[in-house]
């Protein structure tokens, strides 16, 4: 599994983007993680699915409410990862006001949920292999902090969490 000290492995996810700019059509667009991170700080959060209840209730809204919070303490850019299609992902992040705020990124195939060892097999349930409930702070593509929350728990993966520890980073 991914440790603090660790190189993001390389890879690709997928985002769906609404309106078409110079350099990025309409729909799914990859995501190349060694060059998305190359020079920023990030925090990268996973969850096991879109529109799940404590993923679309909690986590993905604490990070849109402390999106400026954490940018004032360092943050460049938010991610949401999770095992879903950028489609879902797109429509999601739309229902829930992520515009702007946290990119919601797709892992389709889990093969970044993979590659970091970061997977929880829910197949018992008919979910197949998801991400694990995470968070990590990733500076210049080298984790520097990895929160995994154990089955079923929401207690360290949270925005605010994630900001005291930046807070914390900063007085130290």
């Amino acid at each position: 599994m991914l440790k603090p000290g660790d190189r993001l492995p390389a890879g690709q996810l997928y985002e769906y983007v609404d309106v078409a700019t110079e350099g990025c059509a309409l729909g799914p667009n990859v995501v190349d993680i060694a060059a998305a991170v190359a020079g920023k700080t990030i925090v990268v959060f996973g969850l096991p699915g879109a529109f799940t209840p404590t993923c679309s209730e909690k986590h993905v809204p604490g990070y849109i409410a402390r999106a400026a919070e954490l940018r004032a303490a360092g943050v460049d850019e938010l991610w949401c990862v999770s095992v879903n299609d950028a489609f879902v992902m797109g429509a999601w992040g739309r229902q829930l006001g992520a515009a702007g705020a946290v990119r919601m990124l797709g892992d389709g195939s889990a093969d970044f949920a993979r590659a970091t060892g970061l997977t929880l097999d829910l197949t018992s349930r008919g979910m197949g292999v998801r991400s694990a409930r995470y968070a990590m702070l990733v500076v210049d593509g080298v984790v520097r902090t990895l929160d995994v929350e154990a089955a079923g728990k929401f207690e360290a993966s949270d925005a605010d969490s994630m900001l005291r520890r930046l807070r914390e980073a900063a007085a130290a």
